[in-house]
């Protein structure tokens, strides 16, 4: 892929934009190829954990500028079509089977918020600044706006969707869209403590965990709910895995899957 790179090596895939010249920002051809590669990573039986990565001073600065200037002259109707490529590589990442994680090594703006939002964990140098960037352009962080909001909260969107602000990596800590911040020299440190943990938990729990956290949250605590809970915890204890990891514990050994 002429706009990635994708290396897998001990059960973790690592996929890095390679568009340093222009803040690995996208257009509609890095839009379909990060769609075709979490769709086939998220496939793989060797592959337990991704990290999302970047080239050069800036994880991703949004849509590319020639890509907005075409975009400029589209119609209604190319522009439906359009943002539905943007939301569905989105969506793709968001709900890939596979744990993904943000290693963020520079500025994130506008539909680069995106990108880390969908992510399941994400890590942050502490010179990395954030913008959601949209209104000062006149237009609004659409297809990005869920998985914002559920990264940061709502009342942090609020003002930042809103204002257009620029903010720091310390206050993407403080308000829940990053899970750490580390100096650049320690960043790849974390980023292989946190894949390596991911790889040694059970693939199968990791990936009925997070699909079990996507359907639960914000959503009322009633019957229903409570039933699908019961029902995801029955279906794992039985199955084969669940079944190993438990006897693994009692017999003080490591389960099957780390063999």
């Amino acid at each position: 892929m002429s706009n990635l790179n994708i290396k897998v090596e001990a059960q973790r895939a690592t996929l890095t934009l390679t568009r340093p010249e222009l803040r690995n920002a996208f257009n509609d051809e890095v839009i379909a190829e990060l769609t075709q590669a979490f769709t086939e990573l998220g496939a793989r039986e060797d592959v337990r954990a991704i990290v999302l990565a970047a080239e050069g001073p800036a994880f991703c600065a949004g849509a590319d500028l020639n890509w907005m200037r075409r975009m400029a002259d589209y119609d209604r109707e190319q522009n439906l079509a359009d943002a539905a490529r943007l939301a569905e590589m989105l969506r793709v990442i968001h709900h890939c089977p596979k744990p993904v994680v943000a290693r963020v090594q520079g500025d994130v703006y506008a539909g680069g918020m995106g990108l880390v939002a969908c992510c399941d964990i994400a890590l942050s140098i502490d010179s990395a600044h954030y913008c959601l960037s949209e209104t000062r352009l006149g237009l609004v962080p659409a297809t990005i706006s869920p998985y914002v909001m559920r990264a940061m909260g709502p009342r942090a969107a609020q003002r930042y969707c809103l204002s257009a602000e620029r903010f720091d990596a310390a206050e993407a800590l403080r308000i829940g869209f990053v899970h750490e911040v580390v100096p650049a020299d320690q960043l790849d440190e974390r980023i292989d403590a946190v894949a390596q943990a991911l790889i040694h938990a059970s693939p199968a729990a990791v990936r009925a965990c997070k699909r079990l956290l996507q359907d639960v949250a914000q959503r009322e605590i009633d019957a229903a709910l409570i039933a699908q809970t019961v029902e995801a915890i029955a279906d794992i204890r039985s199955s084969t895995e669940g079944r190993e990891g438990v006897q693994s514990f009692l017999q003080k050994r490591q389960p099957a899957w780390l063999a």
